[in-house]
């Protein structure tokens, strides 16, 4: 596994983002509020998480739900993943949505996502006339018929 450095200004006032177990692939991302958010059913709101990273060029921050609040209280991302570019320097904030019935309460210091951090490749287009042959070809959604 690959480690990087990576700059981090945390205004917070919590602790940094980090790794549950050794073996995680996303750190937990805490909300910094001023009071508690309460969102309504389908209400979305941007939750400042106090923290702002220079991330090395050639990598960006992608921003999960985190699965217990997905299962257990209907809590997900709108853009999920949301991606953080490397040229970015404002505060992260996370687009949270309550697509339960009931209101949910997000208080300061509440792990509110995950956050993962890969590298990417820059794509050079090859613009052409044809594409090679495969099995599948132009088939798209269901057209193997399983559901």
């Amino acid at each position: 596994m690959e480690r990087i450095k990576v700059k981090i200004i945390n205004r917070s006032g919590h602790e940094l983002p980090a790794y549950e177990t050794p073996s995680a692939a996303g750190m937990d991302v805490r909300a910094c509020l001023e009071h508690p958010v309460v969102l309504q059913p389908l209400e979305r709101a941007l939750i400042p998480t106090g923290l702002r990273v220079q991330l090395p060029q050639g990598h960006e921050m992608q921003l999960r739900p985190r699965s217990g609040l997905a299962l257990k209280h209907g809590i997900s991302l709108v853009n999920t993943p949301g991606t953080v570019d490397a040229d970015y320097r404002g505060e992260i904030g996370v687009i949270v949505i309550n697509l339960s019935k009931e209101p949910f309460v997000i208080n300061d210091g509440e792990r509110i996502c995950q956050m993962v951090i890969t590298n990417y490749t820059h794509v050079e287009w090859e613009p052409v006339e044809r594409l090679d042959e495969t099995v599948r070809g132009d088939g798209a959604f269901g057209h193997t018929g399983v559901n």
